[in-house]
């Protein structure tokens, strides 16, 4: 004898129980969303068919992603898609899925560049899936950037993002390691989300990190700060005179980056916090002469 066929509200309640019982967050909003991901029926439908039969097929494929999501792989992963600032943006396992702690550089920039009109340049280091450059495109309707990413397939995707955005006209982005293939003195604007992870912390994160989120997206050498000794000297070539850099940071580090800014000759700015109050991005700025 088969296997009963679960109504939709069984079947949700199963894979909430699956979900649950291996710690991760949210578990019913979790298996409502990887049910919308199988079967094409968002919410509102769940909710007033909860005593439906679910089909062979969608069963099939909903337990496939329950599985997958139970395994730690990232949500964003499954869906291929994930919200930053107003945008939504294709993603991929060969970048950081975007959160929201880095939407606080976009808060700092916005409150120490608030002219939306101004026709800033921007440079995107370590651009990922673009998020950051192409949210600060969002704002500032004037601006063009480039966004410079060392792996081809996440310049690539951030190219993609451009376009599905309604931003391609005023992006443009290059396979470079940080800035190699960059000109000097050209930007107004620098934004950057580094490698801070220290290596030896690594495995000890979550395992949707640790184990599916490229590990040359998170390793910031033995303390953390190996790609902020490179990238902020960088800056004073590369920022006009009076320039801004918006800089992401771990926890801890907001006084190692400041020291190392300093000596750069660029002046700190803010440290701003993200919405757990922790130090999340350092705003600095190029001399004016």
């Amino acid at each position: 004898m088969g296997k009963a066929a679960l109504t939709v509200g069984e079947a949700i309640a199963a894979a909430t129980t699956r979900l649950a019982v291996k710690a991760i967050e949210q578990p019913r909003r979790e298996a409502r969303l990887l049910f919308d991901l199988a079967s094409g029926h968002d919410v509102p439908w769940q909710l007033a068919h909860g005593g439906d039969t679910v089909s062979d097929n969608a069963a099939f494929a909903y337990d496939a992603l329950v599985a997958r999501r139970a395994a730690g792989e990232p949500m964003a992963h499954l869906s291929g898609r994930q919200g930053f600032w107003t945008l939504d943006l294709e993603v991929s396992a060969d970048t950081l899925v975007p959160r929201g702690d880095t939407e606080t550089l976009i808060e700092a920039l916005l409150d120490h560049r608030p002219d939306r009109e101004a026709a800033y340049t921007f440079l995107d280091l370590g651009t990922g899936t673009g998020c950051l450059l192409l949210a600060a495109l969002s704002e500032y309707t004037a601006a063009f950037g480039i966004g410079a990413d060392r792996v081809p397939e996440a310049a690539l995707l951030a190219a993609r993002n451009a376009r599905t955005t309604g931003l391609g006209q005023r992006a443009a982005f290059m396979v470079s390691h940080w800035d190699a293939a960059v000109e000097e003195g050209r930007f107004d604007v620098i934004l950057s989300n580094p490698p801070y992870i220290p290596s030896d912390d690594i495995s000890g994160l979550m395992v949707e990190v640790a184990a599916h989120e490229p590990v040359s997206a998170l390793d910031g050498g033995a303390d953390g700060l190996r790609e902020y000794r490179y990238l902020i000297p960088a800056l004073r070539r590369l920022l006009v005179p009076g320039g801004l850099a918006v800089i992401e940071i771990g926890i801890g580090q907001h006084e190692d980056v400041a020291r190392l800014a300093r000596a750069a000759d660029l002046k700190v700015l803010d440290i701003r916090a993200d919405l757990g109050r922790i130090p999340r991005a350092v705003v600095l700025e190029a001399p004016t002469a």
